[in-house]
């Protein structure tokens, strides 16, 4: 099930929203207040896309979005009055997905919701779900299954991007310079130590024993190597 985030101040608008994507069997959390919002920041991982008002009280949904972006790649459809090209362009310059000007047809919105929703799994399953032991990595919908407890945890964009480079790569050393250019590419690039800390979770999540990994190694002074031992 895709797991909406709508950000709308107006009431009966965001509750005809609301309405309609569980309808369409979409599982939705609303906000109505811009402050209230950031708080989502960092559980973004939760969402597969946001509809977000640009006009929201107390702080802008230009801001929020900036902010979402500093945390998550998460397709965003910007909801607005201002309807300019200088106000789409500001909101796709933010890194915003898509923009549809109020008011708007209620069948166009559920089709850009959509076809962005499309867009984002095609993005996500260009490799096979990952077998790690007992857990199953579903790239489709960011949840890692034990198959062992029927137990699911969500992964962020990042992790799974992640996951899938090792995948390509499984039983070859990945260096840390192909991993940043493959993941980050011209943005900010993160500290070594940011790397390092994506590899403790997953080993933490698939690794029975930590300390000593079967799956996610260490090697000094050049990356990572993925492997499945059988």
């Amino acid at each position: 099930m895709y797991h909406i985030l709508v950000i709308e101040d107006e009431p009966a608008l965001s509750e005809m929203i609301q309405l309609n994507l569980e309808l369409e069997g979409y599982d939705v959390v609303t906000c109505n207040n811009g402050r209230l919002a950031l708080t989502f920041a960092d559980k973004l991982s939760q969402f597969q896309l946001v509809v977000l008002d640009v006009m929201l009280p107390e702080v802008s949904g230009l801001d929020i979005c900036r902010a979402f972006r500093q945390q998550s790649d998460v397709p965003i459809l910007f909801l607005s009055a201002k309807g300019t090209a200088v106000d789409r362009i500001a909101g796709l310059k933010l890194g915003a997905n898509d923009y549809l000007p109020k008011p708007f047809d209620l069948e166009e919105l559920l089709l850009r919701i959509q076809i962005l929703l499309k867009t984002n799994e095609k993005e996500l399953t260009t490799a096979e779900n990952l077998k790690v032991g007992t857990k199953e990595v579903v790239y489709a919908t960011y949840e890692v299954i034990d198959h062992t407890t029927n137990h699911k945890e969500l992964l962020t964009k990042r992790e799974i991007e992640l996951l899938q480079l090792f995948q390509s790569k499984q039983d070859q050393v990945v260096s840390r310079d192909e991993i940043l250019a493959t993941l980050w590419g011209n943005d900010q690039y993160p500290t070594g130590r940011t790397i390092d800390n994506y590899i403790l979770n997953f080993r933490k999540l698939f690794e029975k024993d930590p300390k000593n990994p079967l799956y996610f190694h260490s090697i000094r002074g050049v990356g990572y190597k993925f492997t499945l031992p059988e």
